[in-house]
């Protein structure tokens, strides 16, 4: 797919096609190539067919279980309903299957692998660019980890590229009807993640840094403006009725794990697409700030710079640039391509296919349950991709818990409720054991607001709640009966969590609760 005669035969062999070609010395827009269907669609089956078969491997992510447990709704305190609502439709259409709950996200990796090539279309990119940006985006770290899992952030890079395609075409081919379709985009990104709303603000830095300022009195980008508050007016509702949850969110994210966001910004830029491919995004960095065709994308390179600056101030997480990141990555197979048609084109095409090559390799044992379960934990990617980690043990954290509940006397067990520490552990307790254990119950996120328990409920089954000393003040007495094990030894969240029973409560659970509800 990315064999050194592709590269070469991408080459334009006539004087003309060779100028327009290298757009460094010339104002005008880079010529619009045809879409390379072909070779991309082959990148686009290759990656599918690489995430369809290994869908079902390990277990849910921690993520994947709480969407399933929340309640249908427009909107929740931590996040908007797309990806709860896509999560409960594949599970109900694929009844209850992890394999089909996850084709949502093999379909979105799709989509992405599309919207890079037709990114580097309009960058001028012919069909090796457009080819070398699917594969290399495709087969990235990052793009595979939210392809194997469904996350709020795999359906948000779709809708990130999308709305950066209207941005670019609008831009670059000075067509503003496409900031109505940009309009449309960002309208039904709202449902999704607010986060997108971080990209506008890089967009507007870029837009009135380095231009062009006129478009932001265009009546077409302030038409897609309103469209978009219209479509997403009751998600922003929602918001505004519940005094914007998604700000105290952010805020105890940055609270919770700022520090560390900031530590490993850097590093994760590298990682998103791969070490062996960071010098292709470096360099379509800077072939936006320099080249004179790419001026009026220009801000695009500087939205990305923005992005940054605001995520390690606020202490946001380090993918939240993922989706700038990509477009810089197709501007620099643009540049890539180039540079190997010059000079010594063979051995340069040879370094990049290899590169490209070991990237996917490395990416995929990083990012995908290639590895035996009772391998994983020996290895350094736990380490690297939380995904994978959070994905390993439910089942038998669950058998544990009941366990501990089944040890309950009868009487005690009509007078019980559990509560977990997270809803990872609540999403798994529901999904795994609720015909076998009490009412479940979480402080955690949207899961606060669906508590607290009756007052009947006296006695208490805590996972990762606390030690049995720290409950001991609210209750008659608390007792370590167990901890969660995984078995195989991977370090995740719930490795080793207490398992503790309160009997006794001292306290109403109307008095408890708000001390129980927590955001992170």
């Amino acid at each position: 797919m990315l064999s050194r005669r592709t590269i070469r035969d991408d080459q334009p062999s006539r004087p003309e096609a060779t100028r327009d070609a290298s757009p460094a010395d010339n104002d005008a827009p880079p010529s619009l190539p045809p879409v390379a269907w072909r070779p991309v669609g082959a990148v686009a089956a290759v990656v599918a067919t690489l995430l369809l078969v290994t869908n079902g491997g390990y277990g849910y992510h921690r993520d994947e279980l709480y969407f399933l447990m929340l309640r249908p709704a427009w909107g929740y305190r931590d996040q908007p309903p797309l990806t709860p609502a896509l999560a409960r439709l594949a599970d109900a259409v694929s009844g209850g299957s992890l394999w089909g709950l996850r084709v949502p996200a093999t379909l979105c990796v799709v989509g992405v692998v599309l919207l890079v090539a037709l990114l580097t279309r309009e960058l001028g990119g012919r069909a090796t660019a457009q080819t070398l940006a699917a594969f290399g985006v495709g087969t990235g770290a990052a793009t595979l980890i939210f392809g194997h899992v469904l996350l709020t952030a795999t359906v948000d890079l779709v809708v990130w590229l999308a709305l950066l395609l209207c941005v670019t075409r609008a831009l670059l081919r000075d067509q503003p009807r496409w900031w109505l379709l940009a309009g449309a985009v960002l309208g039904v990104g709202l449902y999704n993640k607010l986060l997108v709303v971080l990209l506008l603000a890089g967009l507007g830095i870029g837009l009135l840094t380095v231009g062009p300022r006129r478009v932001l009195r265009d009546r077409h980008l302030w038409a897609g403006v309103g469209i978009a508050l219209l479509i997403g007016v009751p998600n922003l509702v929602y918001q505004l009725g519940h005094e914007m949850p998604q700000a105290e969110m952010a805020g105890a994210i940055a609270d919770d794990r700022g520090a560390e966001s900031r530590t490993t910004f850097v590093p994760f830029q590298i990682i998103l697409i791969g070490p062996p491919l960071a010098a292709v995004w470096i360099a379509g960095l800077i072939g936006l700030l320099r080249r004179p065709r790419w001026r009026p994308v220009r801000a695009l390179a500087v939205a990305y710079l923005a992005l940054c600056g605001i995520v390690l101030v606020t202490g946001g997480q380090p993918y939240y640039s993922y989706g700038l990141l990509v477009v810089l990555f197709a501007a620099g197979c643009v540049v890539t391509v180039e540079w190997c048609g010059r000079g010594r084109g063979r051995t340069r095409t040879g370094l990049v296919a290899t590169a490209a090559v070991l990237n996917a390799a490395v990416s995929a044992l990083i990012a995908l349950p290639l590895l035996p379960v009772g391998t994983l934990g020996g290895t350094p990617i736990p380490g690297i991709n939380v995904t994978a980690a959070d994905s390993v043990g439910w089942p038998r954290y669950v058998d544990q818990v009941v366990q501990a509940y089944d040890g309950l006397t009868a009487a005690e067990r009509t007078r019980t409720v559990v509560l977990t520490a997270n809803y990872g552990e609540a999403g798994a307790l529901t999904r795994f054991g609720a015909d076998r254990l009490p009412p479940i119950y979480s402080g955690h996120n949207e899961l606060g607001f669906y508590g607290p328990p009756p007052e009947s409920a006296t006695v208490l089954l805590g996972v990762g709640v606390g030690e049995a000393a720290e409950l001991d003040r609210f209750f008659g007495g608390c007792t370590l009966v167990g901890r969660l094990d995984n078995e195989v030894d991977v370090d995740n969240e719930e490795q080793e969590t207490p398992i503790v029973v309160c009997r006794e409560r001292s306290r109403p659970w109307a008095e408890l609760w708000p001390r129980i509800r927590h955001f992170d």
